[in-house]
């Protein structure tokens, strides 16, 4: 049985009873009932992802993906191609937003190359966890992007990745970076929801209008192309998405099966998880959307997994930005559940209305 498979199989519904029990500790803590909104959610959902009833973080991990993609040639974003590979060497010098961000959450950073057409040696790359599997996707408006074999080894390697940090007390971030990606997050999300290509497709990194023409033409020509499969996830990650977003599926996944909670970052990082869902809907319930993009395609894909963003910041820079952010949140979440008295500890009448 392939690491895929054996991951996916290992993936369980969380016990409804924990949860319960969590709301029921909720409800005597020292305030009115529900009135921390939905970070009494987060920690109740942590008590169910987890299988513990008294939950703690202990480890903050947020992995940015970084690959190429080929169809970058059609003129699909305002930056060129070797930006990837020198916004690779900002993460490891400490310099890029996701840095700052992670910095103040007190989360990790760890950046893997999975598909970046470049080399990294020498000095600079200290830091770099080296995994790649293809050197850039080929261009999809000509045709697929990675062969099946590709996309499954790609998800293959996210998941040794979310199982080699995989711990208790373990909480992951996604995060990605890959010049043009926003192109095949489009192609896929029209490609599994049948909608229009326009409207799911946004600006990215700031196109003109000229530049968001030839980018909506260029989606539709690879759907035309590739005819990608709705109903077979793989087929349709091979075919129109990228080695990065496959390694944030398959880190969704491993994840998933170790009982370790994922917070997604924005449009890319959400187009990973959407191809763990696809390839088991128990996914949802481990994953916490951190918040709503400004590209279009972003709040079909969170409608069509049922998840809720925690915020709308007009964010878009992914990197995993809003990970981080929301790591903060969940956090805050459960030290509320732990550390809060409740109404017999500190002597206070209770408040059932």
């Amino acid at each position: 049985m392939s690491r895929l498979q054996e991951a996916l199989n290992a993936i369980a519904p969380v016990d409804a009873a924990l949860l319960d029990k969590a709301q029921a500790r909720l409800d005597i803590l020292t305030k009115p009932k529900d009135s921390l909104g939905r970070l009494e959610e987060f920690a109740r959902k942590l008590v169910g992802i987890t299988g513990d009833i008294r939950p703690r973080i202990t480890r903050k991990v947020i992995f940015t993906f970084a690959a190429d993609h080929g169809v970058a040639e059609e003129g699909v974003s305002a930056f060129p191609k070797e930006v990837t590979r020198q916004m690779v060497l900002n993460f490891l010098n400490g310099g890029a937003g996701i840095n700052v961000l992670a910095r103040h959450a007190g989360a990790e950073v760890k950046v893997i190359d999975i598909g970046v057409d470049y080399e990294f040696d020498g000095k600079g790359t200290d830091g770099l966890l080296k995994r790649k599997v293809i050197r850039g996707t080929r261009n999809i408006r000509k045709g697929p992007a990675m062969t099946r074999q590709e996309a499954i080894d790609c998800i293959e390697t996210g998941i040794a990745l979310a199982q080699e940090y995989a711990e208790e007390g373990a909480i992951f971030g996604t995060g990605e970076m890959g010049i043009a990606n926003t192109t095949p997050s489009s192609a896929m999300i029209a490609a599994f929801s049948g909608a229009d290509v326009e409207s799911v497709t946004g600006r990215g990194t700031g196109i003109d209008d000229a530049a968001f023409k030839r980018k909506v033409k260029v989606i539709e020509d690879a759907l035309t192309v590739n005819r990608p499969d709705p109903a077979d996830p793989l087929d349709v990650l091979s075919k129109v998405g990228g080695a990065e977003i496959a390694g944030i599926a398959g880190l969704v996944i491993g994840a998933t099966a170790r009982r370790v909670p994922v917070v997604v970052d924005g449009f890319i990082s959400t187009a990973g998880a959407l191809v763990a869902y696809e390839l088991n809907p128990l996914v949802r319930d481990y994953v916490f959307a951190s918040h709503n993009s400004v590209e279009k395609g972003h709040r079909v894909m969170l409608e069509r997994m049922g998840l809720r963003p925690f915020v709308d910041l007009d964010l878009r820079l992914g990197e995993g930005t809003g990970a981080a952010i929301a790591i903060s949140l969940v956090e805050a979440a459960v030290r509320i559940y732990n550390e809060m008295a409740t109404f017999a500890d500190a002597g206070v009448s209770g408040n059932n209305a």
